[in-house]
């Protein structure tokens, strides 16, 4: 798998707050949200520079362990995002406003 470290960022507290995470970075990682399906089944979508859903993970387990998304140590945060479609990784950055 070919490795590529570009600009990601993951937004901490509100994913109706993307909009400002994504210029300027290639990808950003939106808040865990319930899915439809209940069960305790969460989505997290993931959105490209002009903020369009490109991608996303929906699971009830850990989504650290589901090959999506890497993790730091703990306090853990999303540094890492491998896209389902090209196999491509990202590395994550902070974001630029105190909550992502």
């Amino acid at each position: 798998m070919f490795a590529k470290v570009a600009s990601l960022v993951s937004i901490a507290l509100f994913a109706g707050r993307v909009a400002a995470i994504c210029p300027g970075f290639n990808f950003g990682i939106g808040n865990a949200h319930p899915s439809s399906f209940g069960n305790g089944i969460n989505h997290w979508n993931v959105y490209n520079d002009n903020c369009d859903i490109v991608d996303g993970l929906t699971t009830n387990q850990n989504p650290c362990s589901q090959g999506i998304f890497g993790y730091s140590p703990a306090p853990i945060h999303f540094n890492e995002y491998t896209s389902t479609t090209t196999g491509l990784r990202y590395a994550c950055r902070p974001g630029p406003n105190p909550d992502s």
